[in-house]
């Protein structure tokens, strides 16, 4: 269920807060080749399934921006904020790929609220973001991402 946090006077009060999980979502095959024309990354741990079976993996793999790129379909799935005009994604800080997410597996998001800092019209508010893929001992990506959110 959708958390709501109201305007970023709450979200203050949450800063160290883990604020919940998403639900699992499949990673597919057509999911990955669609990301490899988008990106241009046709890289056969990627794309190719056949090669990817005797790879390291032992199969294909979902690119590790494709696990990052999740995360504005999986966000709204952990919490919303209310009582602001909008919220932009303005950028990362460390971004790191401990495990991989073989196609066909399901991966979730957890996020914490990290810091929340006043700026002119709104504030800057840093979470860590941690893809899980389900049954795997190592989350698949742990990020800092950065919005702004303005009122």
């Amino acid at each position: 269920m959708t958390r709501t946090i109201n305007g970023i006077d709450e979200m203050k009060t949450l800063v160290g807060e883990h604020l919940g999980w998403s639900p699992y979502t499949e990673i597919t095959q057509e999911q990955v080749q669609k990301f490899a024309e988008a990106t241009g990354d046709h890289q056969w741990i990627h794309i190719d399934v056949e090669r990817a079976t005797a790879g390291p993996f032992g199969g294909p793999i979902a690119h590790g921006y494709l696990t990052l790129s999740l995360g504005p379909m999986l966000s709204p799935q952990v919490f919303g904020v209310s009582g602001v005009a909008m919220g932009v994604n303005y950028g990362a800080g460390k971004i790191r790929f401990p495990s991989p997410v073989p196609v066909g597996s399901k991966v979730r998001l957890g996020i914490t609220l990290v810091s929340v800092d006043d700026i002119a019209g709104g504030a800057q508010v840093t979470q860590e973001f941690v893809f899980e893929c389900e049954g795997a001992i190592k989350p698949s990506c742990v990020a800092e991402v950065i919005f702004r959110y303005y009122v």
